[in-house]
């Protein structure tokens, strides 16, 4: 078995780029293994711990691309195929039919004059400039891009504020405006319900569970996820939360982040106590006790029952929430039971591999309240809860592979499933996990086939354990609708075949998983 690798020293390619490229040298006849990723140090802790860590790569730098194949036939002719997938990449499609492609945001909004929105995605160092290019022209911004500085946040907003436009970001990865999924975002009904969330997927995962419950939404307003700090004052955060009090189609508000600062809490609940619609207040890890007395705030601890109490404040008959799903638990028990009572007795921790940050967070916090023992994830509740090595499972321990240091050079994990694989067959091998949790997210911009991929590694993570002598559960939750490119229905069907237990909701998953190992 032989391990070559090739450096491009200081070669750039966008991360969908590397993505194709990899895949297709991973399905070359005789190819055990393959990457093709820029020389970061979590990628290279990342081939270090696959076996494909090289003498060469280790002394790469972050600006050096790698591509390292280990394979059972000759080597070198398979490098070079992937030096010309990379190369026909960056080439247009000559001879095709001709289509205008803007080179600058004054074109594209001078070629699209009836246009109000701009979806930014540049390298950070560049976005706050694009964004003010935007907003001078009068136009809303979807600031997908992350490291702008927050000097750079606090001026944008505070000027889109003064003009009545929205500074969505930076780092908000979505947002539904008058039906109109932006970033990673769901097929979903239009309807009654408003949302306002600083969090990407807890706007997917309410809006989603929302749209089962046959209800929809007016709009789904993203934030980024630095917006309620106390130094930019949860200023989008008010703006969106006015515009949906003043919209006749809104009946029901919804807020979905981590905890704001204190003193920008207040100012969001003064608003919302001066307004005349109810609004569910998701804050997770945030104490519900601390709204209840607010007028028109209902205070709702996971995604999952903000929800369930936006729905019922639309109209579904369903009863107390809270009963609802006290109502479930009996049966999450059971089904705890059984999946435990085939495990072994070093089978002890929970691992949580997540695609979507926000859902990371909520499974952190519904664990939080029922388990002792404190659960290690490298974007934890709480800092002394952080993983000393994000790339190692210890414990009880959740990865958030969405994060910073598993995305440069290479796609998110909502487009790219390479390493939550890889991770899943490292959990595999570890005798002392009990069961494995991980997040399915559909819609817009993620894969289109996830099932596919995830589905064969947890039937191999499971061979892996069985021949081990031991079983491995792995629960999955599903964020999407039957109208997303994916089908819900579809996905959950071949991830049950594939033997995954499929939850509702990422609330129900990780419900069961504390359960397990309880």
């Amino acid at each position: 078995m032989a391990i070559r690798s090739i450096i491009k020293t200081n070669e750039y390619h966008d991360s969908v780029s590397l993505m194709l490229a990899a895949g297709e040298l991973s399905k070359s006849p005789g190819v055990q293994d393959a990457a093709v990723i820029m020389a970061t140090e979590a990628n290279k802790a990342l081939l270090n711990q696959a076996g494909l860590l090289t003498a060469e790569i280790a002394a790469a730098t972050p600006n050096d691309l790698v591509i390292v194949v280990r394979a059972d036939v000759a080597v070198e002719p398979l490098l070079a195929k992937a030096e010309a997938l990379l190369k026909t990449s960056t080439q247009s499609d000559a001879g095709g039919p001709a289509e205008f492609r803007p080179k600058s945001l004054h074109s594209a909004a001078h070629g699209n004059p009836q246009a109000n929105v701009a979806v930014i995605s540049v390298a950070g160092r560049y976005a706050a400039d694009e964004a003010w290019k935007a907003l001078h022209k009068g136009l809303h911004v979807l600031l997908f891009s992350d490291n702008v500085s927050l000097e750079d946040e606090i001026a944008l907003k505070k000027y889109a504020c003064d003009h009545g436009l929205l500074l969505m970001g930076p780092g908000a990865g979505t947002a539904i405006l008058n039906g109109v999924a932006l970033g990673f975002a769901n097929v979903v009904p239009q309807g009654p319900v408003g949302i306002v969330s600083a969090a990407g997927t807890g706007l997917q995962e309410v809006s989603t569970l929302l749209a089962r419950k046959g209800i929809g939404i007016t709009q789904g307003i993203g934030t980024g996820g630095r917006d309620l700090k106390e130094e930019v004052g949860g200023m989008m955060m008010l703006a969106g939360l006015k515009a949906l009090e003043e919209d006749p189609q809104t009946q029901v508000i919804a807020l979905v982040s981590k905890p704001p600062s204190k003193a920008v809490a207040e100012i969001i609940m003064d608003q919302v106590a001066s307004g005349s619609k109810p609004a569910v207040i998701g804050f997770m890890g945030g104490n519900p006790e601390d709204w209840r007395d607010v007028p028109n705030a209902l205070p709702a601890p996971t995604l999952e029952l903000t929800a369930l109490i936006a729905a019922g404040c639309a109209g579904v008959e369903m009863g107390d929430p809270i009963e609802y799903l006290a109502s479930r638990t009996q049966a999450l028990k059971e089904k705890a039971a059984s999946l435990r009572a085939d495990l072994q007795p070093g089978q002890k921790y929970l691992r949580g591999l997540f695609s979507g940050g926000t859902l990371c967070y909520e499974a952190q916090v519904i664990w939080a309240g029922m388990l002792p023992q404190v659960v290690l994830s490298n974007a934890p509740l709480q800092k002394a809860n952080q993983m000393p090595d994000s790339t190692r499972s210890q414990g009880h321990c959740t990865v958030d592979l969405g994060e910073e240091e598993f995305t440069v050079g290479r796609p998110h994990p909502m487009i790219d499933n390479t390493l939550r694989i890889r991770r899943l067959l490292q959990e595999a091998q570890d005798p002392e996990v009990a069961v494995v949790i991980m997040d399915v997210v559909l819609g817009y911009g993620a894969h289109l086939d996830p099932a596919a991929e995830l589905g064969p590694a947890i039937q191999r993570a499971q061979k892996a354990a069985a021949e081990a002598g031991r079983k491995l559960p792995v629960v999955v939750s599903v964020t999407g609708t039957e109208q997303d490119p994916q089908v819900l229905s579809r996905q959950v069907q071949a991830l049950e075949a594939s033997g995954a237990v499929v939850c509702e909701s990422n609330a129900m998953a990780a419900e069961l998983t504390a359960w397990i190992v309880s």
